[in-house]
C-alpha cells in the first residue's frame, strides 16, 4: 500500500524511525512522498533514496555520530571556557560539513544526489531562514533565492535542516545578487509538517506522520540552569506549534513513538540505546497499525 510519510525532529532519538520503518515494510507499506524536519529530514531523504531499514541499521552500526562533530578553528583549539566565544564569533560549536559529507556519499550510493533525482515532489525539507524570519520548505522555496530548486543537493538541505542553533553553524545561502541568508534546523518553526500534505484538499493517498514523543514523566521540564532552560525553550518552540496543529485536526494518523531519556544531542549514544530506540519504533509502530484505517 502507497503512503505519503512525515517524520518529525528529534536528533538521535530519529533511530527510533528505522524500527518504525521496519515495521511498515512488514506490513508492505510503501512510501510514495516523504517530508521531514532536522533528524526526520535525514530520514526522509535516505528512505526516498531507496534504503531499507536493513540498509538503515547497517549503515548506523558503522557510524561513529561523534564524527559529525566537527570543530570550528575556535572551539578546536581553546579551552572550554573559551569554546563560547566561538559560538559567538562562529555562531555554533560545530560545522556540520562532516554531516553533509556523509549524507551526500550515502545518497550517491544510491544514484542520489540532487532534488532532480527523485521524482518532482517526492521529498520536501523544512527549515528555517533567520535572515528573512521565514521558514523554509525545500527544494520549493529555492526560487526565491534565484536558485533552480531541482538543481540544489540534498545533503545540504538536510544539513541546513539539522543545523541546530549554537550547536551547528548556520549554513550560508546566497541569492542571485550575492546577498547571504543564514539557514539552520527547520525545528526552530515547525518541527513536525504534518501541515505539508494534510493541507492539500485531495489527498491521493493517506498520510502517517512520526512524532518522537516524550514519556509521560518527562512532559515537564526540569529547569536548574542556563543550559536547561535553552533546552526547554528551544523545545517549547519546537514542538508548541505543531502540537497545537495536530490538536486542532484531531489527527488519528500519528505514531507516537515514547522515547525514552536520551537527549537530542546525545552524540556519544550506546549501541544498547540506538537498539532500544529501534525496539520502541517498531513496538509503536505495530501497536498503531493494528488499528489504523488508513
Amino acid at each position: 500500500m502507497l503512503i505519503d510519510g512525515v517524520f518529525a525532529g528529534g536528533g538521535v532519538k530519529g533511530f527510533a524511525f528505522i524500527g518504525a520503518l521496519e515495521e511498515l515494510e512488514r506490513r508492505n507499506y510503501h512510501f510514495s512522498r516523504l517530508a521531514g524536519t532536522s533528524a526526520g529530514a535525514l530520514m526522509a531523504a535516505l528512505v526516498q533514496a531507496g534504503y531499507t531499514s536493513g540498509e538503515l541499521k547497517e549503515l548506523m552500526d558503522d557510524l561513529d555520530l561523534q564524527t559529525f562533530l566537527d570543530p570550528t578553528p575556535m572551539t578546536k583549539h581553546f579551552p572550554l571556557l573559551l569554546k563560547w566565544l566561538g559560538v559567538y564569533w562562529g555562531l555554533g560549536l560545530y560545522k556540520g560539513a562532516q554531516l553533509e559529507e556523509w549524507v551526500g556519499e550515502k545518497l550517491a550510493a544510491k544514484g542520489i544526489r540532487t532534488f532532480s533525482d527523485l521524482k518532482p515532489q517526492s521529498l520536501r525539507i523544512v527549515a528555517s531562514d533567520l535572515t528573512r524570519g521565514q521558514l523554509l520548505v525545500l527544494p520549493d522555496d529555492l526560487h526565491g533565492y534565484g536558485i533552480i530548486p531541482e538543481t540544489f543537493p540534498i545533503a545540504r538541505a538536510v544539513r541546513m535542516s539539522c543545523s541546530l542553533p549554537f550547536f551547528f553553524q548556520p549554513v550560508r545561502l546566497f541569492d542571485k545578487n550575492g546577498e547571504g541568508a543564514l539557514i539552520v534546523d527547520g525545528g526552530i518553526l515547525s518541527n513536525f509538517p504534518m501541515w505539508l500534505f494534510q493541507k492539500e484538499e485531495r489527498r491521493k493517498r493517506p498520510v502517517l506522520g512520526f512524532q518522537l514523543n516524550p514519556e509521560p514523566d518527562e512532559t515537564r521540564n526540569k529547569i536548574d540552569n542556563a543550559l536547561d532552560l535553552y533546552s526547554s525553550v528551544f523545545g517549547t518552540m519546537q514542538n508548541g506549534r505543531d502540537s497545537r496543529y495536530v490538536e486542532k485536526h484531531k489527527q488519528d494518523n500519528v505514531v507516537f513513538i515514547p522515547v525514552d531519556r536520551i537527549k537530542t544531542t546525545s552524540f556519544s549514544i550506546t549501541n544498547e540505546d540506538r537498539l532500544r530506540l529501534i525496539r520502541l519504533g517498531r513496538r509503536a509502530t505495530e501497536s498503531y497499525l493494528r488499528r489504523w484505517s488508513g
